[in-house]
Formats: structure tokens, C-alpha cells, sequence
């Protein structure tokens, strides 16, 4: 006992015992404990026996510990029984005091962020102030600032218009339904855990793995680079077309141009835009930031302005008079008066209006026949909330490309010839227009919802603040959607809603028009809005891009991970800009907001899916703090994200799907050796175990038997792969189907042995990369090599995954070999498999056999059926051929006809055979006749039996000569005890005298010459002869007949049930390889592989 506890004092009390003083190391200055007033206790001491191996713990991910703080980690005795592990388990009251200090600047935990581990030691970084922002300015008001935008001042009157109320509120509830499901499992995945900077690339990243984190994080970054195009051409349309329209540079000389002008004077415009905009982000994007203040203003200045106009129509409409000619609105930019002629002086004049449909002023001039059979019409374009409008706007009023805008309630007379309405001022469809596409068009109006989750770093309480401010968020700009649909199909004439361009308003933006006190309100918002949101997506992408090349999940992209000193994402920048010119070079807002539409769906969509995933396989890290979610919510979510994608546009759907699916394929084809707890490992763990109990309810039928294979390597003295092609053959055998074990035994316990298990481990790995094939790696290390090989044939594999065939190499320096264990073990391993009803592929001259590389030419397989034993010498060639190393060899079957047999008739029913079995080769008969017994099968079973003598004689004398070591030991130590000890009644003692050595020794070197004299006495046993025989005479055959194939495969003779004959199987099985190259010797598992039947 008193090498395993010591006396330690705990507590006082009156009754103390008096021992050496205890040093208190852990108690406060000053204190100290008195030897009387203590009571002892028995503490285990630690001491003598150390647990652990020595090696270094790693620290907690969730600590950063340092030198310092593993000083204080043991405070007081009370604990002494943890003491050995306080460096790799810190005591709670330690953890809940560096949780409580905790802050979000380290951007993830170190489980989460690996890979920073291997850009060398963390340089020391400035105290930074800890996040202070709240729910209203850190995720209420960058959501609804990113929401509200270039959609709503630019398109939402016109898709009003086109689709009318019904359709509109119909496209606003079912996108911002999906906006909704997603922002719920969006805040699930948030509040489980700390979301580092990365936002939704984070989320889907860590919660899908690494392959759908990178292909939905490039979406996401398309869209958001996409969404920059649309905001700059916003910018520019609302520059052009409203603000300063003399500035274009391209102008339209005929009304059939100015579309194509337009379009022109979007692309310099827009070019001239990006570029600015990109140098302002890469002089300093805190110069963005200060400005954010300044443009979300612009945007709530601008909603309370259409709120206010929208109140004020109710009692004093604006006076913004429609000219229509006939039914038809008139483009009012080139005449001031609604009016064919007018007096003046009491003379009737031409107004410009007539100049426009007529060849010349005068009133006799030749007219359009329309302008001619109709009259102009003046009509108020905002009659306001009480005048009734909002019946003519319920429904909408799709139409084809250049089909005039107009007011089904006015008359009109049509005309025979419609050929020049187009060169006419009237205004009409730009595009072609239909339910799909406006929902394709208005989605990006509801995007913007990750703006919170973007920031979660910055947040206060990030978990509490991300639910709410998003949901509010989306709430308060559904609630504006709505109602702006309502009060514009209110307030507003059908026609001036079509007119996209404010042509019927003197060019005015069309939403202005309804605002209070003025349009330029709406223009100049809505200019500073766009212009805001273009920079945010220009400094929000690089970032993006940033994160997944530093994730490293991408290869080609790590050139972009790399930046300025202080971070910033340079060569990020410049890819962003080069794609959002693409989308400035589309120039037309309508054909670039389906685009990010798609992108932005499927970023959801996996949202979606990554909280019904993590959900619904129960992980025991899902414990959201954010309760109000469901599963079904989630696939609700994802079902309409997926629907809107392919109702928006099914081509641009499929080619989003398809970017998509590539960049996942890539990251799993490179390997993406990222461990992220994602809940694709956990989807495939549940389906792995649901196959595996499916799988072992009953054996696979004959037509499903496919080899599984076990494959036993031998290692090297340093732990490298001895006959790697074995993995070769292996791989094109398999050709990747099926199951692969690789498994190998080193001799030794594992406790010492951890380290070597660990390298050939890697070694193999490497080796099976290299040689291609696809299965998985076990080494064991036991105490020899027999058990470790037992125990591998009986336990790898896992319920029906089990291995059904062994494959391994023949031992071919077992002769050279002075220690017979190598060929006892592989004696044994024959056996083990066959009671295990296991197949067995034994290689010989494995390391000829090709690589994945050849390609053999013309040539055969050769297969020598002698037994059957299930079929499998007939189906491995054929799996073979499957391979491209195989592909051009041809199949034989050969098969051996005793005296008595009807070799005619074999070769029939044999091709018959392979017939039903589907399986092309030639087939040849072998006749082997009875022949005498030769002498030289004589003379080889003789050397054979000799050799074996031999080898135990030479056992016998190596045992002898440690014997005589022994005895040697014995007299010595006998001797020694005599000088030192007195023999006592109960001791007797051995003495070796001179006498007696010599005696014993010249004994046993009789008995061993006797041994050598038999050698050459003895005669050969008959049962070894005949099985020479057959194994000359069968090598015989097949040398001549298979010596130039590619591949010989022969049944594998079973081993004796007596073991004496253990070395005379192996040399029977050496003779009969004897002259071939490559040969693979198949023993079959004792059911059958292959059948006639379908």
C-alpha cells in the first residue's frame, strides 16, 4: 500500500493525526493548514504506473489554453484523482469561465477551421472590440435594404399592369413563401451553434459537406455577381431614362431603333459603372460601408413617398393626363396638346400630333388610316384610390412583342393596314410577356434575406437576433409588397401600369408619377438605392469567392484566396467584375433578374434541405435554439424553391442545375478531405446501416454473386505494400464493383505496434490510390501472424457486406526458407477459408502480372476446369475481360477426359454449357491417358520425402544444440547455488560431472547420424507418388498447351487433413506450376457463382 496511496489532509477536525506536512499547493496566500487539525485520507497516488502513453494531448476545440492557463488548471486537491487529465479535460469551472469571455472574432472554432492550421503558427492579432450591433441595425435593416430595391421602383407597377392584381399577389405570396420557409430553416441552422463571417455558404457548406457547400456557395456567388449586373443596370436605366436622357450616346432616328439604342447606351454606360464602382471597393470598402447609412435612407424616404402620394390620390389626384388615340396610348414626348387640330385666330391648324401620323401639316395631307377613323382621347393617368380603377386591374393582359398597350373600355375603329404601327408613336410590348416569366423577373425583389446571416459576426447575440430580424424583415417587406400591389392597381390607369417606360407620362417613372411631393423623390431614391446595392454585391462576392478558395474545397480557385495585405480579396474583385460584365454586356434588366433568380433559388433550396436533413436524421449536435420549425416546413420550402426555378424558366433551371452538378462532381472527383460534421456523412451513415440490416436478411441468389474480396498483403520490413500489382488485379476485377477489404498483420501487440499499424495503414492507402482501386484499409497487429490473418478471414467486413473471396499471393521463397512458418501459415490460411466456405485466389508470379496501365495484346486467359466447385473458374474471366487491360484476350476452357470418358461428347456438352451461360470460348478436350509411373516421379517423391527428413533432422539438432546450451546453464547456476547456499533436509541438488556431459552429448549425436543413415535407406510412400504423378503429368498438359497465355487458371487442389503432409502439398503445388508465368490457382467457396438461368 505504501507504493499506491500516501496520507493526505482534507477538511478539519479535532481528532487529527500527526504526519509530515502536506504542501498545499492550491490554496489561497496566506492559508495554511494546521497538522492537529487535520483528518487523513487515503489518496491514490498516480506515480508508479502513469496512464496514458506519453504522447501529447491535443487542447480543447473550444479553448485556446496556453502555458499559462495549464499552470492554474489544477486548483486544490479536492480534484487530485483528475489531476492527469487536466491537459486534455479542463475543469468545467475553467471551460464556463473562457465560454462566458467568449467572442466571435476568431471567424469559427478550430474544429470548424483546419485548415488555418497549415498556414503555420496564428500571428498575433490586435484586441479588437467585441460585436455590438442588436436585431433592428444588425439584421432588420440590412435585410430590408437588400429586399427592397431596383424591382420594386423599376418593374413592380409594370408587372401590375401585365399580370394584374390576382396574378401579382399570387407571384408576391408564393415568393415571399419561399423567402419565408427559408428565413425559418435558414434561422434554425443559425441558432444551432456560432456562425462564423460566410453567412449561407457557411450554413449549407457545414451542414451538406464539402461537395454541396461548394457547389451551392459558387451559386450563391454567382447570383449575388449577377445581382451587381442587375443593380448597375438599373443605375444606368434610371440615369438614361429618367434623369438625363440627352446623355446617350447611341440615338434611336427611328422609333424601330430605339430599342437596340437603348440597349447600346446600357453597355458603355454599364461597362463605365462597373468600373467605377470597382475601384471604389478596391480603394476601400469602408467607404461602402459609410455610405450604407446614406442609401438605406434613400430607400424608407422613397417607400413613405408612394405611401404618402398613395393617401393623397384619395381626395386630390396629380394631374397626369394620357392621350390615347382611339383605344391606343400615345407616346407623349413630341407633342404638348391631345389634339388633331385646334383654332387659332379662328383658323383651324395642325397640332404636332398630326405631324406625327400625317406626311405633311397640312389638312389635306395624307394620314395613318388608324389616326384617321379615330379620335384623341384624354384620360387622368392616377385617377386615384375612390375613382374604381382597381376593377380594370384585376386581371391582367399578356401579349406578344410590339402588341400596343391599350384601354379595352375606350371605342375605337379598327384599321384595314397595321403595317406602320410599329413606326408609329404609340406604346407597346418591349418583350413578350407571360405569367412565368414575371415571377423569373420579380423573384430578385424578394431575395436579400441572408443580409443578417451575413453579419453574423458583428451580431450581440447572433442566435437571437438572426430569427427575429430576418423574419420581421421579411414580414415587413411581404406587408409592402401587398399592399403596393393593391394601392397601385388602385390608384393608377391599366395603361399607364403596361407603359414600362413611362412613355405615356412624358417619360417619366412610372411609381414617381404616384409619389408625394414629388417624382424626383422616387428617381433620386431609387438612383441611390441601386447604386448601393451594385457596391454591396461587389464587395459582398469577393468575399465569398474569398472564403470557398480558403476553404480550399475548389482547387483551381486558390489563386483567388489570396488578396492585399490587409485582406482584401484582389483577385476575387477582378473575377467578379469580369462576370457582372456579361451580364452588363445582356443589357436588359428583364433577361438578367431570371438568371440570379436561379442562382438565388438553389442557394434556398439547399437551405431548405439542409435543415429537413439535419432534422430528420436526429444528429445529436441538432439543438437549435430556434424552435419554431418542422421538417415539412423545410421540404415545403425546398419544393417551391425548386418549382419556382423551373416555373421562371426551365432552360435557365437546368443550366443552373448543370453548373451546379459539375462543380460537385469536380470537388468529389479531386477528393475533398474536408471534415465537417456535415449531415451528408450522417444521410449516408442511416443508409449504410438501413442496406446493411437489408442486406443480411437473407444470402445473395447465384445471379447477384459478384467476388467481394478480401485482399491479405504482406508488408515489408518498412511497412510498404510487397506486392502491390496484387492490388492491380484486384482493381481489374473488380473494376470498382462490389466490395474491397485490404488487409495486412503486423506481429506484435497493438499497445506497442500503434505507431507501425498507422504507417502501413497510410502506406496501403497510398498504394491503393495509386493502383486505382476503391475499398477500404484494416491492419491488425497480433501476436503472430497465423491468428492476425484467422481473425481477419472471420471478422472483416460488417452484417451482408462480408467478404466471400480471398485473394493473396503464393509464397514463392518458401523453399529458400530456413523457417517453416511461412508455408504453414498459408497452409492454414487455405484451410481457414475453406471452412469459412470462402473462395480463394492464390497469385503466383504476381508481381509479372500487368499494372492498370498495359494493355495486353491478342492473347488468351486459359482456364483448366479440372473439378467443379461452383462455377467461378468460368466467371473470373469473364469479369477479367470487362477491364481495358483485358478487353482483347481470348477465353479457353480446357477440361480432362479420363480413358473411360467420351471426350466427343464432352467437348459437346461443355460448349452447350457455356452456351446457356452466355460466356464466348474455345473449348478443348485434354485426353490423359494411364500411364506408368516414371522414374523420374520416383526419384522427385524421393528427393521431396528426403528433403522433408532433412529439414526435421535439422529441426531435431538446432532443438539439440539448445538443449546442450541448457544444461550448460543449469550446471553453471548448480555450481554457483553450491558455493552460496547450504543444502538443506528439504533441497537436493543436481551435479553435472564431465563425465556425464560427455555421455549425453555423444548420445544424441548418435541418435542424429542414425537419422542421416536413414535418408538413405528410406523408399518413397506410395500415396506421395501417385500424387507426383498426377501433378507431373497434369503440369505437363498445361505447359504444353497454356505455356504462351496471358493468365492460367487451375483449381487449386485442397490441402491434407493429415498435417503431416503440409510440406508435401506445397511441393506437389510447386511441381504443378512449375514453367508457367502467371498463373492464379482458384478454389472455389462451395456453392454455386454462375447460372444457366435468367
Amino acid at each position: 500500500m505504501s507504493e499506491r496511496f500516501v496520507v493526505v489532509r482534507v477538511g478539519q477536525g479535532n481528532d487529527g493525526v500527526s504526519n509530515d506536512p502536506v504542501p498545499d499547493s492550491g490554496g489561497a496566500e496566506g492559508d495554511s493548514i494546521d497538522p492537529h487539525d487535520s483528518v487523513p485520507i487515503l489518496e491514490y497516488s498516480r506515480e508508479p504506473n502513469r496512464y496514458g502513453d506519453g504522447m501529447p494531448k491535443e487542447s480543447s476545440p473550444f479553448i485556446n489554453n496556453t502555458e499559462h492557463d495549464k499552470g492554474n488548471l489544477y486548483d486544490g486537491k479536492n480534484m487530485a484523482l483528475f489531476e492527469e487529465e487536466m491537459d486534455s479535460n479542463p475543469m468545467v469551472s475553467s471551460l464556463l469561465n473562457k465560454l462566458a469571455n467568449y467572442t466571435n472574432l476568431t471567424q469559427g472554432v478550430k474544429e470548424h477551421e483546419e485548415a488555418d492550421d497549415d498556414e503555420g503558427p496564428a500571428k498575433s492579432k490586435k484586441p479588437v472590440k467585441s460585436p455590438a450591433l442588436g436585431t433592428l441595425i444588425g439584421v432588420y435593416l440590412p435585410c430590408l435594404q437588400n429586399i427592397l430595391g431596383v424591382i420594386l421602383f423599376l418593374r413592380l407597377t409594370w408587372i401590375v399592369g401585365t399580370a394584374g392584381i390576382m396574378e401579382t399577389l399570387a407571384i408576391v405570396v408564393m415568393t415571399c413563401s419561399c423567402t419565408m420557409l427559408t428565413a425559418i430553416s435558414m434561422s434554425a441552422i443559425a441558432t444551432n451553434g456560432v456562425v462564423p463571417a460566410g453567412g449561407s455558404y457557411y450554413m449549407i457548406s457545414r451542414s451538406l459537406g464539402p461537395e454541396f457547400g461548394g457547389a451551392v456557395g459558387l451559386c450563391f456567388y454567382l447570383g449575388t455577381t449577377f445581382a451587381g449586373s442587375m443593380y448597375i443596370l438599373g443605375t444606368i436605366e434610371i440615369l438614361l431614362t429618367y434623369i438625363v436622357p440627352s446623355a446617350a450616346i447611341f440615338k434611336a432616328e427611328k422609333k424601330e431603333d430605339e430599342p437596340e439604342a437603348l440597349l447600346n447606351n446600357m453597355r458603355v454606360y454599364g461597362t463605365c459603372c462597373l468600373t467605377l464602382m470597382s475601384l471604389v471597393v478596391f480603394v476601400g470598402v469602408k467607404y461602402v460601408n459609410k455610405l450604407a447609412l446614406v442609401f438605406l435612407a434613400c430607400v424608407i424616404l422613397s417607400i413613405l413617398a408612394i405611401y404618402a402620394g398613395v393617401i393623397k390620390t384619395a381626395f386630390e389626384p396629380p394631374d397626369f393626363p394620357i392621350c390615347l388615340l382611339g383605344n391606343r396610348t400615345l407616346q407623349n414626348h413630341n407633342f404638348d396638346q391631345c389634339l388633331k387640330t385646334m383654332e387659332v385666330d379662328n383658323v383651324t391648324v395642325t397640332t404636332k400630333l398630326w405631324s406625327l401620323f400625317c406626311d405633311s401639316p397640312d389638312l389635306n395631307a395624307t394620314c395613318n388610316e388608324y389616326f384617321t377613323l379615330n379620335n384623341v382621347t384624354v384620360i387622368q393617368g392616377i385617377p386615384g384610390l375612390s375613382s374604381g380603377v382597381i376593377r380594370d386591374n384585376i386581371w391582367g393582359d399578356y401579349g406578344p412583342n410590339g402588341m400596343l398597350v391599350e384601354n379595352k373600355h375606350q371605342a375605337s375603329e379598327p384599321a384595314a393596314d397595321t403595317s406602320q404601327d410599329i413606326y408609329m408613336p404609340y406604346v407597346a410590348n418591349d418583350i413578350t410577356t407571360f405569367f412565368t416569366l414575371l415571377v423569373g423577373i420579380y423573384f430578385p425583389s424578394v431575395t436579400g434575406i441572408m443580409a443578417g446571416s451575413n453579419r453574423s459576426g458583428d451580431l450581440r447575440d447572433a442566435q437571437k437576433s438572426i430569427p427575429i430580424g430576418t423574419i420581421m424583415a421579411i414580414a415587413t417587406t411581404t406587408f409592402i409588397y401587398i399592399s403596393s400591389v393593391i394601392l397601385f392597381g388602385a390608384c393608377i390607369e391599366g395603361v399607364v401600369l403596361r407603359d414600362k417606360f413611362g412613355d405615356s407620362v412624358k417619360g417619366n417613372l412610372v411609381i414617381g408619377i404616384l409619389a408625394w411631393p414629388s417624382p424626383w423623390v422616387i428617381v433620386i431614391g431609387s438612383f441611390f438605392s441601386c447604386c448601393g446595392a451594385g457596391l454591396q454585391s461587389l464587395t459582398g462576392a469577393p468575399r465569398l469567392l474569398q472564403a470557398i478558395a480558403r476553404d480550399g474545397i475548389v482547387p483551381f480557385l486558390q489563386v483567388f484566396g489570396h488578396g492585399k495585405a490587409n485582406g482584401e480579396p484582389t483577385w476575387a474583385l477582378l473575377l467578379t467584375g469580369g462576370i457582372c460584365e456579361i451580364g452588363i454586356l445582356i443589357a436588359s434588366l428583364d433577361a438578367v433578374a431570371p438568371i440570379l433568380s436561379m442562382f438565388f433559388l438553389m442557394c434556398y433550396l439547399f437551405v431548405n434541405l439542409a435543415c429537413a436533413l439535419q432534422t430528420l436524421l436526429c444528429t445529436p449536435n441538432w439543438r437549435p435554439r430556434f424552435k419554431f420549425y418542422h421538417w415539412a416546413l423545410s421540404f415545403l420550402g425546398a419544393s417551391l424553391c425548386l418549382s419556382l426555378m423551373f416555373i421562371s424558366s426551365w432552360y435557365y433551371a437546368l443550366v443552373a442545375m448543370l453548373i451546379a452538378g459539375c462543380i460537385y462532381k469536380y470537388i468529389e472527383y479531386r477528393g475533398a478531405e474536408k471534415e465537417w460534421g456535415d449531415g451528408i456523412r450522417g444521410l449516408s451513415l442511416n443508409a449504410a446501416r438501413y442496406a446493411l440490416i437489408r442486406l443480411e436478411e437473407a444470402p445473395p441468389h447465384t445471379k447477384n454473386w459478384r467476388p467481394q474480396m478480401l485482399v491479405l498483403l504482406n508488408m515489408e520490413s518498412d511497412h510498404t505494400v510487397k506486392h502491390p500489382r496484387l492490388l492491380s488485379f484486384c482493381t481489374q476485377l473488380k473494376a470498382g464493383k462490389g466490395l474491397t477489404i485490404v488487409g495486412s498483420v503486423l506481429q506484435g501487440t497493438y499497445m506497442t505496434k500503434e505507431v507501425e499499424v498507422k504507417k502501413a495503414e497510410q502506406n496501403i492507402k497510398s498504394s491503393m490510390t495509386t493502383e486505382r482501386t476503391k475499398g477500404f484499409c484494416h491492419v491488425v497487429a497480433s501476436s503472430n501472424l497465423r491468428d492476425g490473418f484467422s481473425h481477419l478471414i472471420q471478422t472483416a467486413g460488417l452484417g451482408g457486406m462480408k467478404h466471400n473471396t480471398v485473394l493473396m499471393a503464393w509464397p514463392g521463397s518458401w523453399k529458400q526458407s530456413n523457417d517453416p512458418v511461412s508455408w504453414k501459415n498459408f497452409i492454414e490460411t487455405v484451410r481457414e477459408t475453406t471452412a469459412a466456405n470462402q473462395a480463394l485466389l492464390v497469385a503466383k508470379n504476381v508481381d509479372s502480372f500487368p499494372t492498370n496501365a498495359d494493355r495486353l495484346g491478342e492473347g488468351t486467359i486459359d482456364v483448366w476446369w479440372i473439378v467443379h466447385d461452383g462455377g467461378l473458374l468460368m466467371l473470373l474471366p469473364f469479369l477479367l475481360r470487362q477491364h481495358k487491360v483485358w478487353r482483347k484476350c481470348k477465353m479457353r476452357i480446357f477440361t480432362v477426359a479420363n480413358m473411360d470418358d467420351n471426350s466427343i461428347q464432352m467437348k459437346k456438352d461443355l460448349q452447350m454449357f457455356l452456351y446457356h451461360l452466355r460466356l464466348d470460348a474455345e473449348v478443348e478436350v485434354v485426353e490423359m491417358h494411364d500411364s506408368d509411373i516414371s522414374a523420374f516421379t520416383y526419384e522427385k517423391t524421393l528427393v521431396m520425402e528426403q528433403r522433408s527428413q532433412m529439414l526435421k533432422q535439422m529441426q531435431l539438432s538446432r532443438t539439440e544444440r539448445e538443449r546442450e546450451a541448457q544444461l550448460i546453464h543449469d550446471r553453471n547456476t548448480a555450481s554457483h547455488a553450491a558455493l552460496n547456499d547450504k543444502p538443506g533436509p528439504d533441497r537436493v541438488h543436481m551435479t553435472w560431472t564431465k563425465d556425464k556431459f560427455l555421455t549425453e552429448r555423444n548420445r544424441n549425436r548418435s541418435e542424429a547420424n542414425m537419422g542421416v543413415r536413414d535418408l538413405f535407406n528410406m523408399k518413397p510412400n506410395q500415396s506421395n507418388v501417385r500424387r507426383m504423378h498426377t501433378a507431373v503429368k497434369l503440369n505437363e498438359v498445361v505447359v504444353n498447351r497454356s505455356q504462351g497465355a496471358h493468365l492460367v487458371l487451375l483449381n487449386m487442389p485442397g490441402p491434407p487433413k493429415n498435417r503431416g503432409g503440409d510440406e508435401n502439398y506445397m511441393e506437389f503445388l510447386e511441381v504443378l506450376l512449375e514453367g508457367l508465368n502467371r498463373v492464379l490457382l482458384v478454389r472455389g467457396g462451395g456453392r454455386e457463382v454462375i447460372t444457366i438461368y435468367s
